[in-house]
């Protein structure tokens, strides 16, 4: 039995590194084209490991495009967004999870409903609102929704605060004196720190990544965030198809999200241990 179940394990592991292999081999070929010159990157047979290696690509490529301004601009929303939204969501969270008033079910159902209706329904009603307001071309459409909480992370919060806070220990502070405002900063916000962690990982790389926000309503390059400004660099920052320089850049704008994965990887499982996915 001990054999069998051994000899399972070695099996699962040995596909789990095959395919680790095949996700990862896009990355790898990313870094290996951006370390090389423009004359090796379609050489057959492919070279993995290039040969001259050069590093020019990174350094060439803050000259080529506003990087910086791309940069700054997606550490402006995501700093913005996260910081308030996420308080926002644990607010609305504590208050699901906790509180009972009138229709909160129904409230509840409501808001995740909202979760099926499409971007694209939404797009152009959006577009013409912030351009009503004077918003287009500046990063406020891209950080004001986002002030208010997600409901994915509402919802997520929901299911942490019912399983992982005791409604008993609420029920202490609050014959301590707290009120709503302090039971919650200094009892249900320290508790889940977890799944406040992971919500903050995940809406990073969500924001970071964001592509069709950015592009609709950010025109101006300076302006513009780092993924669209990648995008635009072969039709506007590089000619005659520089892969590698592309490739550099891709990377670059990679290295946060890569960081705070691995930063933040152990509160993912913390919170899923926690929570127990609860309904």
């Amino acid at each position: 039995m001990a054999k069998e179940r051994r000899l399972i394990n070695l099996l699962v592991y040995g596909l789990l590194l095959v395919g680790s292999i095949f996700m990862l081999g896009p990355l790898i070929w990313t870094i290996s084209t951006s370390l090389k010159t423009q004359a090796h990157v379609f050489d057959v047979p492919p070279q993995w490991i290039p040969n001259p290696v050069t590093w020019t690509n990174y350094a060439d490529v803050w000259d080529k495009a506003p990087l910086l301004h791309g940069f700054m601009n997606s550490a402006i929303i995501v700093v913005t967004v996260l910081s308030v939204g996420l308080f926002v969501a644990a607010m609305a969270a504590y208050a699901f999870s906790k509180f009972d008033f009138p229709f909160k079910e129904a409230i509840f159902m409501a808001l995740l409903g909202t979760m099926m209706i499409p971007y694209s329904v939404v797009m152009i009603p959006q577009y013409i609102g912030f351009s009503e307001l004077g918003w287009v071309d500046t990063l406020l459409p891209l950080i004001v929704p986002g002030l208010f909480g997600n409901i994915v992370t509402i919802f997520f919060f929901r299911q942490f605060m019912q399983g992982a806070i005791p409604n008993d220990l609420i029920d202490a502070a609050k014959i301590d004196g707290c009120g709503y405002f302090r039971t919650f900063t200094t009892v249900a916000l320290p508790i889940a720190k977890p799944a406040i962690a992971a919500q903050a990982a995940l809406g990073f790389m969500g924001i970071w990544n964001d592509f069709m926000g950015p592009l609709i309503y950010l025109h101006t390059p300076e302006k513009q965030t780092i993924q669209v400004l990648i995008a635009s660099m072969q039709s506007n920052y590089i000619s005659n198809s520089n892969y590698p320089s592309m490739m550099a850049a891709s990377i670059i704008a990679l290295l946060p999200v890569i960081i705070v994965f691995f930063l933040a990887q152990r509160y993912f499982i913390e919170s899923m241990a926690i929570s127990g996915i609860k309904g």
